[in-house]
């Protein structure tokens, strides 16, 4: 994924409409990849604002849960993970920053059952393809990650 192209493109779209929540969630995501995780995040509430009754709202809280994730943030990243979950109970990306961040912050229990249910979800995923999943620009976010999802039982 080319993401300083997505990037320009969308600061292009934002320039020519700057109400269009679509193009600002994805600006957040992009930037999350990128490692500027404040900007991610200040994307992702301008698009929440924007768009409050979106149908995929619950995308924009675990965008949100996974800049704050890259952050080091964990309590954050949970609280924006499980709102996440609550509407959509079985999105997998909710349950993988919810795996991997309780295991970051050291609540395995719950790290452990986000897992459980991650692997009911995605069985297929694996710490060896994460980066099928995650195009992020520094191997130290995908590090993180994948320690996160190991922890919390991610098989190998």
């Amino acid at each position: 994924m080319d993401l300083d192209n997505s990037a320009a493109y969308i600061d292009r779209a934002l320039a020519l409409n700057p109400n269009l929540a679509a193009a600002w969630n994805l600006s957040g995501w992009v930037r999350a990849y990128r490692g500027e995780f404040d900007l991610s995040i200040e994307h992702h509430a301008r698009a929440m604002r924007l768009s409050p009754l979106d149908p995929i709202l619950y995308n924009m809280h675990v965008r949100t849960a996974f800049a704050h994730f890259l952050a080091c943030r964990y309590d954050e990243t949970i609280a924006w993970a499980n709102r996440a979950l609550r509407e959509q109970p079985n999105y997998p990306a909710a349950n993988r920053i919810l795996a991997a961040s309780n295991a970051l912050a050291g609540h395995m229990k719950e790290a452990h059952e986000a897992m459980a249910h991650l692997r009911e979800l995605d069985p297929s995923l694996r710490v060896s393809n994460l980066t099928e999943v995650f195009p992020l620009r520094r191997p130290e976010d995908l590090a993180k990650f994948a320690q996160g999802l190991q922890e919390a039982g991610l098989p190998e």
